[in-house]
Protein backbone atom coordinates (compact mmCIF):
# COMPACT_ATOMS: atom_id res chain seq x y z
CA UNK A 1 0.00 0.00 0.00
CA UNK A 2 3.01 2.30 -0.01
CA UNK A 3 3.31 5.22 -2.38
CA UNK A 4 4.97 3.70 -5.47
CA UNK A 5 6.86 6.86 -6.32
CA UNK A 6 7.96 7.37 -2.71
CA UNK A 7 7.43 11.10 -3.06
CA UNK A 8 5.56 13.82 -1.20
CA UNK A 9 3.24 15.17 -3.89
CA UNK A 10 3.54 18.85 -4.80
CA UNK A 11 1.16 21.37 -6.35
CA UNK A 12 2.94 21.31 -9.70
CA UNK A 13 -0.06 20.18 -11.69
CA UNK A 14 -3.79 20.85 -11.40
CA UNK A 15 -4.39 17.34 -10.03
CA UNK A 16 -3.56 16.65 -6.41
CA UNK A 17 -2.40 13.16 -5.52
CA UNK A 18 -5.13 11.37 -3.65
CA UNK A 19 -4.70 9.53 -0.39
CA UNK A 20 -3.69 5.91 -0.89
CA UNK A 21 -6.54 3.43 -0.83
CA UNK A 22 -5.60 2.27 2.63
CA UNK A 23 -5.40 5.77 4.04
CA UNK A 24 -8.73 6.74 2.56
CA UNK A 25 -10.37 3.56 3.81
CA UNK A 26 -9.09 4.08 7.33
CA UNK A 27 -9.75 7.80 7.41
CA UNK A 28 -13.27 7.72 6.04
CA UNK A 29 -14.74 4.39 7.10
CA UNK A 30 -13.01 3.22 10.27
CA UNK A 31 -15.00 3.65 13.43
CA UNK A 32 -13.43 5.44 16.37
CA UNK A 33 -14.67 2.50 18.40
CA UNK A 34 -13.09 0.03 15.97
CA UNK A 35 -12.37 -3.49 17.14
CA UNK A 36 -9.87 -4.09 14.34
CA UNK A 37 -6.33 -5.09 15.28
CA UNK A 38 -3.97 -2.56 13.76
CA UNK A 39 -0.25 -2.65 12.96
CA UNK A 40 2.45 -3.75 15.40
CA UNK A 41 -0.11 -6.09 16.99
CA UNK A 42 -1.68 -3.14 18.82
CA UNK A 43 -5.23 -4.36 19.30
CA UNK A 44 -7.55 -1.41 19.77
CA UNK A 45 -10.39 -3.75 20.75
CA UNK A 46 -8.52 -4.54 23.98
CA UNK A 47 -7.57 -0.95 24.77
CA UNK A 48 -7.61 -0.46 28.54
CA UNK A 49 -5.16 0.58 31.26
CA UNK A 50 -4.23 -3.09 31.74
CA UNK A 51 -3.66 -3.72 28.03
CA UNK A 52 -1.65 -0.52 27.60
CA UNK A 53 0.68 -1.59 30.40
CA UNK A 54 0.95 -5.13 29.04
CA UNK A 55 2.32 -4.04 25.65
CA UNK A 56 4.64 -1.27 26.87
CA UNK A 57 8.30 -2.19 26.53
CA UNK A 58 7.73 -5.22 24.28
CA UNK A 59 9.27 -3.86 21.05
CA UNK A 60 12.49 -2.10 20.04
CA UNK A 61 12.99 0.14 17.03
CA UNK A 62 16.00 1.37 15.06
CA UNK A 63 14.70 4.75 13.97
CA UNK A 64 17.77 5.84 12.00
CA UNK A 65 17.74 2.61 9.99
CA UNK A 66 13.98 2.75 9.39
CA UNK A 67 14.13 6.31 8.10
CA UNK A 68 17.35 5.57 6.22
CA UNK A 69 15.34 3.16 4.08
CA UNK A 70 13.08 6.09 3.14
CA UNK A 71 15.77 8.75 2.71
CA UNK A 72 19.39 7.53 2.66
CA UNK A 73 21.26 8.56 5.81
CA UNK A 74 24.04 10.13 3.73
CA UNK A 75 21.62 12.42 1.88
CA UNK A 76 22.79 16.03 1.60
CA UNK A 77 20.18 18.75 1.84
CA UNK A 78 18.36 21.31 3.95
CA UNK A 79 15.01 21.45 5.75
CA UNK A 80 13.18 24.32 7.46
CA UNK A 81 10.71 23.57 10.24
CA UNK A 82 8.34 25.50 12.55
CA UNK A 83 6.75 23.98 15.62
CA UNK A 84 5.90 24.67 19.24
CA UNK A 85 8.78 23.25 21.22
CA UNK A 86 9.64 23.32 24.89
CA UNK A 87 9.37 26.70 26.62
CA UNK A 88 10.26 28.09 30.04
CA UNK A 89 7.13 26.85 31.80
CA UNK A 90 7.59 23.28 30.55
CA UNK A 91 9.25 20.68 32.79
CA UNK A 92 12.93 19.91 32.32
CA UNK A 93 12.30 16.57 30.62
CA UNK A 94 10.45 18.33 27.78
CA UNK A 95 13.55 20.43 27.09
CA UNK A 96 15.79 17.38 27.34
CA UNK A 97 13.75 15.33 24.88
CA UNK A 98 13.52 18.23 22.43
CA UNK A 99 17.30 18.66 22.48
CA UNK A 100 17.81 14.90 22.22
CA UNK A 101 15.70 14.75 19.05
CA UNK A 102 17.84 17.28 17.23
CA UNK A 103 20.99 15.48 18.32
CA UNK A 104 19.55 12.19 17.05
CA UNK A 105 18.48 13.76 13.76
CA UNK A 106 21.96 15.18 13.24
CA UNK A 107 23.47 11.78 13.95
CA UNK A 108 21.09 9.99 11.57
CA UNK A 109 21.39 12.66 8.86
CA UNK A 110 24.71 14.47 9.34
CA UNK A 111 24.51 16.11 5.91
CA UNK A 112 21.05 17.66 6.26
CA UNK A 113 21.12 21.24 7.50
CA UNK A 114 18.22 22.30 9.70
CA UNK A 115 16.60 25.73 9.96
CA UNK A 116 14.30 25.36 12.96
CA UNK A 117 12.05 27.82 14.76
CA UNK A 118 10.19 27.01 17.99
CA UNK A 119 7.19 29.34 18.19
CA UNK A 120 4.71 29.63 21.05
CA UNK A 121 1.32 27.96 20.75
CA UNK A 122 -0.56 31.27 20.66
CA UNK A 123 1.73 32.83 18.04
CA UNK A 124 2.32 29.96 15.63
CA UNK A 125 -0.86 30.13 13.54
CA UNK A 126 -0.69 33.89 12.99
CA UNK A 127 3.00 33.79 12.13
CA UNK A 128 2.42 30.91 9.72
CA UNK A 129 -0.42 32.80 8.01
CA UNK A 130 1.80 35.84 7.55
CA UNK A 131 4.67 33.76 6.16
CA UNK A 132 2.38 32.17 3.57
CA UNK A 133 1.24 35.55 2.29
CA UNK A 134 4.88 36.52 1.73
CA UNK A 135 5.98 33.15 0.28
CA UNK A 136 8.31 32.83 3.25
CA UNK A 137 6.94 29.71 4.93
CA UNK A 138 8.97 26.73 6.19
CA UNK A 139 9.00 23.45 4.31
CA UNK A 140 7.51 21.58 7.25
CA UNK A 141 5.20 22.81 10.03
CA UNK A 142 3.65 21.12 13.05
CA UNK A 143 0.24 22.50 14.06
CA UNK A 144 -2.47 21.76 16.63
CA UNK A 145 -4.75 18.94 15.53
CA UNK A 146 -7.21 21.06 13.53
CA UNK A 147 -4.88 23.92 12.73
CA UNK A 148 -4.12 22.42 9.34
CA UNK A 149 -7.62 22.32 7.90
CA UNK A 150 -7.67 26.08 7.31
CA UNK A 151 -4.48 25.87 5.28
CA UNK A 152 -5.33 22.66 3.43
CA UNK A 153 -8.65 24.17 2.31
CA UNK A 154 -6.77 27.15 0.83
CA UNK A 155 -4.18 25.04 -0.98
CA UNK A 156 -1.28 26.02 1.26
CA UNK A 157 -0.46 22.43 2.24
CA UNK A 158 0.60 19.51 0.06
CA UNK A 159 -0.95 16.06 0.41
CA UNK A 160 0.90 13.88 2.88
CA UNK A 161 0.16 10.35 4.12
CA UNK A 162 2.07 7.98 6.41
CA UNK A 163 2.92 5.86 3.36
CA UNK A 164 5.00 8.76 2.01
CA UNK A 165 7.51 8.42 4.85
CA UNK A 166 7.70 4.65 5.24
CA UNK A 167 4.75 3.92 7.55
CA UNK A 168 1.18 2.75 6.94
CA UNK A 169 -2.06 4.43 7.83
CA UNK A 170 -2.77 1.47 10.11
CA UNK A 171 0.10 2.72 12.29
CA UNK A 172 -2.06 5.68 13.39
CA UNK A 173 -5.39 6.19 15.15
CA UNK A 174 -8.41 6.30 12.81
CA UNK A 175 -9.61 9.41 14.63
CA UNK A 176 -6.26 11.09 14.14
CA UNK A 177 -6.31 10.37 10.41
CA UNK A 178 -9.76 11.94 10.17
CA UNK A 179 -8.28 15.13 11.57
CA UNK A 180 -5.81 15.38 8.66
CA UNK A 181 -8.28 14.52 5.91
CA UNK A 182 -9.71 17.35 3.85
CA UNK A 183 -11.93 16.78 0.81
CA UNK A 184 -10.92 13.11 0.72
CA UNK A 185 -7.19 13.75 0.78
CA UNK A 186 -4.72 13.38 3.63
CA UNK A 187 -2.60 16.45 4.25
CA UNK A 188 -0.61 15.53 7.34
CA UNK A 189 0.57 12.86 9.76
CA UNK A 190 -0.36 12.75 13.47
CA UNK A 191 2.60 13.38 15.78
CA UNK A 192 0.87 13.01 19.14
CA UNK A 193 -2.63 12.39 20.41
CA UNK A 194 -4.23 13.30 23.69
CA UNK A 195 -7.46 12.75 25.54
CA UNK A 196 -8.70 13.70 28.98
CA UNK A 197 -10.29 11.70 31.77
CA UNK A 198 -12.78 12.11 34.60
CA UNK A 199 -11.37 13.16 37.99
CA UNK A 200 -13.05 12.91 41.37
CA UNK A 201 -12.33 13.31 45.08
CA UNK A 202 -12.90 9.95 46.76
CA UNK A 203 -13.29 11.48 50.24
CA UNK A 204 -16.03 13.84 49.09
CA UNK A 205 -17.81 10.88 47.48
CA UNK A 206 -17.65 8.92 50.74
CA UNK A 207 -18.82 11.90 52.81
CA UNK A 208 -21.78 12.35 50.46
CA UNK A 209 -22.77 8.68 50.67
CA UNK A 210 -21.34 7.65 47.29
CA UNK A 211 -18.94 4.81 46.51
CA UNK A 212 -15.55 6.55 46.85
CA UNK A 213 -13.83 4.28 44.32
CA UNK A 214 -16.48 4.35 41.61
CA UNK A 215 -16.94 7.35 39.30
CA UNK A 216 -20.34 8.07 37.76
CA UNK A 217 -20.94 5.55 34.98
CA UNK A 218 -23.20 7.82 32.91
CA UNK A 219 -23.74 11.53 32.39
CA UNK A 220 -27.14 11.13 34.03
CA UNK A 221 -25.19 9.86 37.06
CA UNK A 222 -23.03 13.00 36.97
CA UNK A 223 -26.17 15.11 37.34
CA UNK A 224 -27.43 12.89 40.18
CA UNK A 225 -24.07 12.74 41.99
CA UNK A 226 -23.52 16.47 41.65
CA UNK A 227 -26.91 17.18 43.25
CA UNK A 228 -26.33 14.65 46.04
CA UNK A 229 -22.94 16.20 46.87
CA UNK A 230 -24.44 19.69 46.90
CA UNK A 231 -27.41 18.62 49.04
CA UNK A 232 -25.32 16.61 51.51
CA UNK A 233 -22.19 18.75 51.82
CA UNK A 234 -23.10 22.18 50.47
CA UNK A 235 -20.22 22.20 47.98
CA UNK A 236 -20.10 22.04 44.20
CA UNK A 237 -20.40 18.61 42.67
CA UNK A 238 -19.23 19.00 39.08
CA UNK A 239 -16.82 21.58 37.64
CA UNK A 240 -18.93 22.83 34.76
CA UNK A 241 -17.04 25.12 32.36
CA UNK A 242 -19.12 27.43 30.15
CA UNK A 243 -17.00 30.49 29.42
CA UNK A 244 -17.59 32.17 26.07
CA UNK A 245 -14.82 32.19 23.47
CA UNK A 246 -12.74 29.71 25.46
CA UNK A 247 -11.47 26.36 24.18
CA UNK A 248 -11.88 24.79 27.62
CA UNK A 249 -15.66 24.94 27.18
CA UNK A 250 -16.08 22.69 24.11
CA UNK A 251 -13.34 20.34 25.34
CA UNK A 252 -15.52 19.61 28.38
CA UNK A 253 -19.03 20.01 26.99
CA UNK A 254 -18.69 18.22 23.65
CA UNK A 255 -17.94 14.82 25.27
CA UNK A 256 -21.26 15.17 27.10
CA UNK A 257 -23.08 16.30 23.97
CA UNK A 258 -21.65 13.46 21.86
CA UNK A 259 -22.44 10.94 24.59
CA UNK A 260 -26.13 11.80 24.40
CA UNK A 261 -26.09 11.37 20.61
CA UNK A 262 -25.60 14.98 19.62
CA UNK A 263 -22.93 16.88 17.77
CA UNK A 264 -22.18 20.22 16.21
CA UNK A 265 -22.45 18.51 12.82
CA UNK A 266 -22.19 14.76 12.25
CA UNK A 267 -18.58 14.57 13.46
CA UNK A 268 -19.42 11.79 15.95
CA UNK A 269 -20.68 9.45 13.21
CA UNK A 270 -18.47 6.72 11.75
CA UNK A 271 -18.37 8.40 8.33
CA UNK A 272 -18.91 12.11 8.87
CA UNK A 273 -19.78 14.28 5.89
CA UNK A 274 -20.09 17.55 7.84
CA UNK A 275 -23.12 18.37 5.72
CA UNK A 276 -25.83 18.06 8.38
CA UNK A 277 -26.24 20.12 11.54
CA UNK A 278 -26.83 18.07 14.70
CA UNK A 279 -26.56 20.77 17.36
CA UNK A 280 -30.35 20.92 17.61
CA UNK A 281 -31.11 17.20 17.54
CA UNK A 282 -32.64 15.42 20.53
CA UNK A 283 -29.30 14.19 21.83
CA UNK A 284 -27.78 17.66 21.82
CA UNK A 285 -30.80 19.06 23.60
CA UNK A 286 -30.63 16.33 26.25
CA UNK A 287 -26.99 17.22 26.95
CA UNK A 288 -27.84 20.90 27.16
CA UNK A 289 -30.75 20.07 29.47
CA UNK A 290 -28.37 18.14 31.76
CA UNK A 291 -26.10 21.18 32.00
CA UNK A 292 -29.15 23.36 32.68
CA UNK A 293 -30.34 20.99 35.40
CA UNK A 294 -27.01 21.17 37.21
CA UNK A 295 -26.59 24.92 36.90
CA UNK A 296 -30.13 26.30 37.18
CA UNK A 297 -32.33 23.64 38.74
CA UNK A 298 -29.94 22.00 41.21
CA UNK A 299 -27.35 24.75 41.60
CA UNK A 300 -24.83 21.93 42.08
CA UNK A 301 -22.01 23.44 40.01
CA UNK A 302 -20.02 26.64 40.63
CA UNK A 303 -22.08 29.77 40.06
CA UNK A 304 -18.98 31.16 38.33
CA UNK A 305 -19.21 28.45 35.64
CA UNK A 306 -20.32 31.08 33.12
CA UNK A 307 -16.90 32.73 33.34
CA UNK A 308 -14.81 29.73 34.38
CA UNK A 309 -12.11 27.94 32.46
CA UNK A 310 -10.58 24.76 33.86
CA UNK A 311 -8.01 26.92 35.67
CA UNK A 312 -10.79 28.27 37.89
CA UNK A 313 -11.73 24.71 38.90
CA UNK A 314 -8.27 23.98 40.27
CA UNK A 315 -8.52 26.20 43.35
CA UNK A 316 -11.85 24.80 44.60
CA UNK A 317 -10.74 21.25 43.88
CA UNK A 318 -7.50 21.48 45.88
CA UNK A 319 -9.46 23.19 48.66
CA UNK A 320 -11.88 20.25 48.87
CA UNK A 321 -14.79 22.36 47.62
CA UNK A 322 -15.29 20.66 44.24
CA UNK A 323 -15.85 16.95 43.74
CA UNK A 324 -15.62 16.19 39.99
CA UNK A 325 -14.04 17.63 36.84
CA UNK A 326 -12.55 16.69 33.45
CA UNK A 327 -8.83 17.27 32.82
CA UNK A 328 -5.52 15.96 31.49
CA UNK A 329 -3.10 13.65 33.34
CA UNK A 330 -1.03 16.76 34.07
CA UNK A 331 -3.80 17.88 36.45
CA UNK A 332 -2.42 15.56 39.10
CA UNK A 333 0.98 17.25 38.88
CA UNK A 334 -0.78 20.61 39.13
CA UNK A 335 -2.52 19.52 42.33
CA UNK A 336 0.80 18.35 43.76
CA UNK A 337 2.25 21.76 42.97
CA UNK A 338 -0.67 23.59 44.59
CA UNK A 339 -0.44 21.37 47.65
CA UNK A 340 3.27 22.11 47.99
CA UNK A 341 2.50 25.84 48.09
CA UNK A 342 -0.21 25.55 50.75
CA UNK A 343 0.48 26.27 54.41
CA UNK A 344 -1.15 25.57 57.78
CA UNK A 345 -4.64 24.11 57.74
CA UNK A 346 -4.85 24.64 53.97
CA UNK A 347 -1.83 22.36 53.58
CA UNK A 348 -3.56 19.56 55.48
CA UNK A 349 -6.67 19.87 53.30
CA UNK A 350 -4.66 20.02 50.07
CA UNK A 351 -2.60 16.96 50.95
CA UNK A 352 -5.81 15.05 51.69
CA UNK A 353 -7.24 16.08 48.30
CA UNK A 354 -4.14 14.81 46.49
CA UNK A 355 -4.32 11.54 48.40
CA UNK A 356 -7.99 11.12 47.46
CA UNK A 357 -7.66 12.22 43.83
CA UNK A 358 -8.89 9.55 41.42
CA UNK A 359 -8.98 9.26 37.61
CA UNK A 360 -11.53 7.26 35.62
CA UNK A 361 -13.13 7.01 32.19
CA UNK A 362 -15.34 9.87 31.11
CA UNK A 363 -18.96 8.77 31.67
CA UNK A 364 -21.08 7.21 28.94
CA UNK A 365 -24.32 8.51 27.51
CA UNK A 366 -27.20 6.80 25.74
CA UNK A 367 -25.26 6.86 22.46
CA UNK A 368 -21.58 6.39 23.38
CA UNK A 369 -18.63 7.23 25.59
CA UNK A 370 -16.75 10.15 24.05
CA UNK A 371 -13.88 12.55 24.56
CA UNK A 372 -12.31 15.23 22.40
CA UNK A 373 -9.46 13.85 20.34
CA UNK A 374 -6.62 16.32 20.67
CA UNK A 375 -2.97 16.50 19.70
CA UNK A 376 -0.89 17.79 16.80
CA UNK A 377 -0.11 16.95 13.18
CA UNK A 378 2.91 17.54 10.96
CA UNK A 379 2.43 19.00 7.48
CA UNK A 380 4.40 19.82 4.34
CA UNK A 381 3.89 23.22 2.74
CA UNK A 382 3.07 23.78 -0.92
CA UNK A 383 6.52 24.62 -2.39
CA UNK A 384 5.32 27.84 -4.04
CA UNK A 385 4.86 29.35 -0.56
CA UNK A 386 8.19 28.13 0.85
CA UNK A 387 11.13 30.42 1.36
CA UNK A 388 14.15 29.25 -0.65
CA UNK A 389 14.63 26.02 -2.52
CA UNK A 390 12.26 23.24 -1.54
CA UNK A 391 14.01 19.99 -0.52
CA UNK A 392 11.54 17.14 -0.62
CA UNK A 393 13.91 14.43 0.59
CA UNK A 394 15.12 16.42 3.58
CA UNK A 395 11.49 17.13 4.53
CA UNK A 396 10.66 13.42 4.35
CA UNK A 397 13.65 12.52 6.53
CA UNK A 398 12.55 14.95 9.23
CA UNK A 399 8.93 13.80 9.15
CA UNK A 400 9.92 10.13 9.28
CA UNK A 401 12.04 10.71 12.38
CA UNK A 402 9.45 12.92 14.13
CA UNK A 403 6.54 10.53 13.58
CA UNK A 404 8.49 7.36 14.42
CA UNK A 405 7.48 5.13 17.35
CA UNK A 406 10.54 6.35 19.25
CA UNK A 407 10.24 10.10 18.83
CA UNK A 408 6.46 10.41 18.76
CA UNK A 409 6.70 8.88 22.25
CA UNK A 410 9.64 10.83 23.62
CA UNK A 411 8.46 14.19 22.29
CA UNK A 412 5.01 13.66 23.85
CA UNK A 413 6.51 12.81 27.23
CA UNK A 414 4.82 15.15 29.68
CA UNK A 415 1.16 15.11 28.76
CA UNK A 416 0.28 13.48 25.47
CA UNK A 417 0.64 10.12 23.69
CA UNK A 418 2.56 8.90 20.66
CA UNK A 419 0.89 9.45 17.33
CA UNK A 420 2.46 6.26 15.99
CA UNK A 421 0.76 3.25 17.56
CA UNK A 422 4.10 1.47 17.72
CA UNK A 423 5.13 4.01 20.32
CA UNK A 424 2.91 2.29 22.86
CA UNK A 425 5.15 -0.78 22.66
CA UNK A 426 8.42 1.03 23.34
CA UNK A 427 10.51 1.04 26.50
CA UNK A 428 9.92 4.79 26.71
CA UNK A 429 6.16 4.31 26.96
CA UNK A 430 6.75 1.86 29.79
CA UNK A 431 8.89 4.45 31.58
CA UNK A 432 6.21 7.08 31.13
CA UNK A 433 3.52 4.79 32.54
CA UNK A 434 5.74 4.03 35.53
CA UNK A 435 6.45 7.69 36.28
CA UNK A 436 3.34 9.65 35.21
CA UNK A 437 0.47 8.82 37.54
CA UNK A 438 -2.92 8.19 35.88
CA UNK A 439 -1.43 8.32 32.36
CA UNK A 440 -2.79 4.83 31.70
CA UNK A 441 -6.34 6.02 32.43
CA UNK A 442 -6.29 9.05 30.14
CA UNK A 443 -4.54 7.01 27.46
CA UNK A 444 -7.27 4.38 27.65
CA UNK A 445 -9.77 7.04 26.51
CA UNK A 446 -8.11 7.32 23.06
CA UNK A 447 -10.43 4.85 21.25
CA UNK A 448 -13.34 7.06 22.34
CA UNK A 449 -11.76 10.18 20.89
CA UNK A 450 -13.71 12.28 18.41
CA UNK A 451 -12.00 15.13 16.57
CA UNK A 452 -13.83 18.40 16.14
CA UNK A 453 -15.32 18.82 12.62
CA UNK A 454 -12.48 18.96 10.12
CA UNK A 455 -13.61 22.26 8.67
CA UNK A 456 -12.13 25.76 8.43
CA UNK A 457 -15.14 26.96 10.42
CA UNK A 458 -14.54 24.55 13.31
CA UNK A 459 -12.81 27.06 15.62
CA UNK A 460 -15.76 29.47 15.43
CA UNK A 461 -18.29 26.68 15.88
CA UNK A 462 -16.54 25.23 18.91
CA UNK A 463 -15.19 28.34 20.60
CA UNK A 464 -18.04 30.76 19.87
CA UNK A 465 -21.29 29.07 18.89
CA UNK A 466 -21.21 26.15 21.34
CA UNK A 467 -20.30 28.31 24.38
CA UNK A 468 -22.92 30.88 23.34
CA UNK A 469 -25.54 28.12 23.24
CA UNK A 470 -24.58 27.10 26.78
CA UNK A 471 -24.71 30.69 27.99
CA UNK A 472 -28.12 31.28 26.44
CA UNK A 473 -29.57 28.24 28.19
CA UNK A 474 -27.83 28.65 31.55
CA UNK A 475 -28.69 32.33 31.87
CA UNK A 476 -32.27 31.50 30.84
CA UNK A 477 -32.22 34.14 28.15
CA UNK A 478 -33.47 31.28 25.96
CA UNK A 479 -35.04 27.93 26.69
CA UNK A 480 -32.97 24.82 26.02
CA UNK A 481 -34.83 24.26 22.75
CA UNK A 482 -34.43 27.88 21.69
CA UNK A 483 -30.71 27.90 22.50
CA UNK A 484 -30.11 24.75 20.45
CA UNK A 485 -32.14 26.06 17.51
CA UNK A 486 -30.28 29.38 17.66
CA UNK A 487 -26.95 27.54 17.56
CA UNK A 488 -28.12 25.46 14.58
CA UNK A 489 -29.11 28.60 12.68
CA UNK A 490 -25.71 30.17 13.36
CA UNK A 491 -23.84 27.08 12.17
CA UNK A 492 -25.93 26.91 9.01
CA UNK A 493 -25.31 30.59 8.31
CA UNK A 494 -21.59 30.18 8.94
CA UNK A 495 -21.35 27.21 6.60
CA UNK A 496 -23.32 28.97 3.88
CA UNK A 497 -21.20 32.11 4.09
CA UNK A 498 -24.11 34.36 5.06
Amino acid sequence: MSNKEGRIARHRSPTRRQFTALALAVATTASLMSTTAYAQSVDLSQWSPEYIRSIAGTETYDTAATCGAVVPNDYEGRVSYWYTGAFEADPLIAHEQDAAFWEAFKEAYPNIQTDVQSITYNELLDKFRTSLLGNAAPMVVRLQILGGVEFAAKGYLDPLAPEDVGYTSADFWPGALKSVTWDGTGYGIPTNNETMAFIWNAKIFADAGLDPESPPATWDDVVTYSKQIKDQLGISGYGLVAKQNAGNTPFRFMPQLWAYGGGALDEAEENPTYDSVHINNEGSKQALQAAYDMYVRDKSVPTSALTNTQAENQGPFIAGQLAMMIAHPAEYAKMLDLASQATGADKEVADAVVENMRYGLIPEGPARRAVVFGGSNIHVVNPQYVEGEYDEQAAKALICMWTSPEWSTKLAWVGSNPGHLGGFKTEWMKERLDTIKFLDVTTSMLPNGIPFPVLPEAPEIMNIIVPDMLQNALTESMTVDEAAEDAARKIEELRSGM
